[in-house]
């Protein structure tokens, strides 16, 4: 792969918008590309290093707009001990220990979905979330501007693998959403301590009822968590390039139709 596009060649912006709790979230977003699709790739919680840089560059080369929006910490380096503290007092924004509810947060990264699909004027937008903001691309699968979203190992609530990270109300929203447009994506390798098969159990029997396969399950060999960053080998046949292939594929055809 050529060399990683680095943050200072993207376009930024500040995007301000508006959460349930009455408070209002503004944040850095950096977009690059052009092209007739959009992925909106929400940061997991070491931040926007290097890896995520690379994972910005495959969409891009495959026809991708692609939106970075910058929630915490560093850019162009991770830091997993310091953003931890950050999201810890980021109370306002997220609760990471929450169950039966979502982050506050959800809500200014659908306000940021809905503003790209028209600014970009495309049928919608697609998600991917990783670790701490993996169940918000579930989540977001609620807002009609949104087409499809992986949700790659989704590690929220922390320490509550066997609870969920939404309300019922938003459990209802979503599952009629997905009775729509077709199931979501979501990822974990197998010998994952973070995200468990526990939490994928939770997950499927939230979402997979009355018959219906809502979420998609791909469940990867190895003890890795960043399926699509940190742990991400670019090498035909490896389980994590296999399923970024995938994804891309479900992105593709439901943001084109084709």
């Amino acid at each position: 792969m050529p060399s990683i596009t680095q943050i200072d060649q993207y376009q930024k912006e500040l995007f301000t918008h508006p959460m349930r709790n009455g408070h209002v979230a503004t944040h850095d977003v950096y977009t690059l590309g052009e092209g007739d699709k959009v992925v909106v790739i929400i940061q997991e919680l070491p931040g926007i290093g290097q890896e995520t840089l690379a994972l910005a560059d495959r969409f891009r080369e495959r026809g991708y707009v692609v939106v970075l929006p910058h929630l915490f910490g560093p850019l162009g380096r991770t830091s997993l001990v310091g953003n931890t503290v950050r999201v810890l007092c980021m109370r306002r924004e997220f609760r990471i220990f929450a169950k039966n509810e979502s982050s506050p947060v959800v809500d200014y990264l659908s306000g940021l979905c809905s503003a790209m699909k028209k600014r970009y004027q495309v049928p919608g937008v697609a998600t991917i979330g990783m670790c701490l903001t993996g169940n918000f691309a579930i989540s977001l699968m609620a807002n009609t501007d949104v087409l499809a979203g992986f949700a790659s190992q989704p590690s929220l609530p922390l320490f509550r693998q066997n609870a969920f990270h939404m309300s019922e109300e938003e459990v209802e929203q979503v599952s009629q959403r997905l009775d729509q447009v077709g199931p979501v994506h979501c990822g974990r390798f197998a010998g994952d301590f973070i995200c468990t098969a526990r939490r994928f159990k939770k997950i499927d029997t939230t979402f997979n009822t009355d018959n219906q396969e809502r979420i998609v399950f791909h469940e990867l060999p190895g003890k890795g968590h960043s399926i699509l960053t940190l742990d991400f080998v670019d090498e035909q046949g490896h389980p994590t390039r296999q399923a970024l292939d995938e994804v891309m594929t479900y992105f593709d055809e439901r943001l084109t139709g084709r």
